[in-house]
């Protein structure tokens, strides 16, 4: 049987087919000058930074000849612009350029994100000039849709996360990940939605992806909210990977370069959230212990120089995850969704991560747990997963009633680059999650099983880190994985037990300290 493909298709393809070509150039043409610049010292992704200033100046520069009837006008401040810089040469270019940095990162609104603590780490003026002359100033950017240019940025990004001396991978999470988390969650126009640990911004590209693939029919209001970087919020701390997703997001027609920014350059634990989400889609960031104390609801003192007062809080702890899952309860609106990728010790550390999970149960709706295999991080040895809960108005009874654990990690064996994830291979689990059917229309099968609110909150510590499967084909699968897996699991496996000796140290100390004889719990301390 043949399939007839009709014109207008053949040529939406052809045109689809078109812009991913030029996309590729693009790519192909800015990344051709990493390898000479990183001969004179200079990292992917600070080339990529490096990259991002320019783009933003050439581009403000293409607007500002615009006519006011098509979008034109001036977003820089005056005395800073491209003829300028174009016209420089050795020192005075280089000083030129370093003010330009200075000035720009005082401004607000998206100027502000992208040339924030902004620094010129082309320290050779000659090649700074190869970059503004031969590479920026030769591509008329205006000119190319917003498919073309996110692409090409797109792209760009992801070979910089292959730099793994530079750090750059931390920031990146896997994008077909992302796609399936996306399908699942199934994003719509009237959403607000928000990554507080947003990296790139990947998890909000993929959701703007979804909605303008599966909404054909937007309203002009609607159609703003995207554009203008309403529907679409992130926090990320490091200053550097704030402005590429700002810059990101500008690229795909998220927000407006003279409006304000959708990303905060922040640190989104410190203080309680003031917009809420409809939906949350995050991967905060990996490495357990922090420098900096979250004091929660059980108001526990701490001896850290630095601490925060989240009083919303279930727990107090200085677990960068758990501390992020609290965030993340709170950050959701009422009715609200999450999906958001953890590593294994927020399912099962004691202390105050059994508090939080026995509250998260009760008090959220847990109903989903997909289980990552290794090998499809940047960090090797990450062990993850993807938790998905609802928040819904205050009940007396718990909210969760199942959850559902789907097992892709036994069996399953990534590397980056010689057997990479790809969409498909989590396509089983998105057509087992039933995205937008009730979760009682899913079946168990041999990966996918369903354990009910009371088996558990009756498992030792409330441990949701559940597995019930064997590999087949390995006898001795510890023998087989990679050193720096095997090194990565003996840490967690230290961390975890040191965690847990530290809970007791605490607890012991609490009943051990003097009490005031007034209070209610002197004789319990006697």
């Amino acid at each position: 049987m043949t399939t007839t493909v009709s014109d207008s298709e053949q040529a939406e393809r052809s045109a689809e087919a078109a812009r991913h070509a030029e996309a590729r150039r693009l790519a192909d043409k800015m990344w051709s000058y990493c390898d000479v610049l990183r001969d004179a010292g200079v990292s992917a992704i600070d080339y990529v930074e490096q990259l991002t200033y320019l783009l933003f100046l050439k581009m403000a520069d293409e607007r500002a000849k615009l006519p006011e009837s098509l979008g034109g006008g001036r977003i820089l401040p005056e005395g800073i612009n491209w003829e300028t810089l174009k016209k420089l040469t050795g020192a005075a270019l280089e000083e030129a350029y370093r003010e330009a940095l200075a000035e720009l990162g005082k401004e607000k609104g998206i100027l502000g994100t992208v040339f924030r603590k902004a620094q010129n780490r082309v320290q050779e003026p000659a090649l700074l000039r190869k970059l503004i002359v031969d590479l920026m100033d030769n591509e008329t950017w205006g000119r190319q849709g917003t498919d073309v240019k996110g692409d090409a940025y797109e792209q760009l990004l992801a070979r910089s996360a292959t730099d793994v001396k530079s750090g750059a991978g931390q920031y990146f999470t896997p994008r077909p990940l992302i796609n399936a988390i996306v399908d699942c969650a199934r994003p719509a126009p009237g959403d607000t939605i928000i990554d507080p640990a947003c990296g790139t911004g990947g998890f909000l590209l993929a959701a703007n992806d979804y909605i303008r693939r599966h909404h054909t029919d937007l309203t002009p209001g609607q159609r703003h909210r995207l554009a203008h970087g309403e529907a679409f919020l992130g926090t990320e701390l490091v200053d550097g990977t704030a402005r590429l997703a700002a810059m990101n997001m500008l690229l795909h027609g998220m927000c407006q370069a003279d409006g304000e920014s959708p990303i905060q350059a922040e640190d989104a634990l410190a203080t309680s959230p003031t917009v809420r989400a409809s939906l949350v889609l995050a991967n905060p960031p990996f490495g357990k212990k922090s420098a900096i104390t979250v004091i929660g609801l059980d108001g526990k003192a701490t001896r850290d120089d630095v601490a925060y007062d989240r009083q919303d809080f279930w727990q107090t702890t200085t677990n960068k995850q758990l501390n992020f899952v609290q965030h993340i309860a709170r950050l959701m609106a009422i009715p609200g969704r999450a999906a958001v990728v953890l590593p294994d010790n927020v399912l099962f550390e004691g202390g105050a991560g059994e508090g939080i999970r026995r509250a998260l149960l009760k008090e959220y709706d847990v109903h989903t747990l997909l289980r990552l295999p290794t090998g499809i991080f940047y960090a090797g040895g990450v062990k993850a997963n993807v938790l998905f809960f609802d928040r819904k108005p205050a009940s007396e009874e718990p909210w969760t009633r199942n959850l559902w654990v789907y097992d892709f990690r036994t069996g399953q064996h990534f590397t980056l680059k010689q057997n990479p994830l790809r969409r498909e291979h989590l396509q089983d689990f998105v057509d087992s999650y039933l995205p937008g059917r009730s979760p009682d229309e899913r079946v168990e099968t041999e990966r996918f099983r369903k354990f009910t609110y009371d088996e558990l909150v009756t498992r030792d510590k409330c441990n949701l880190d559940i597995f019930w499967l064997k590999d087949p084909s390995l006898e001795d699968a510890d023998a087989l994985q990679p050193p720096e897996v095997i090194a990565q699991e003996i840490i967690d496996d230290l961390e975890a037990a040191l965690s847990e000796f530290a809970a007791i140290a605490e607890a012991l100390q609490n009943r051990a300290t003097p009490q005031d004889p007034g209070s209610p719990s002197y004789e319990d301390a006697r």
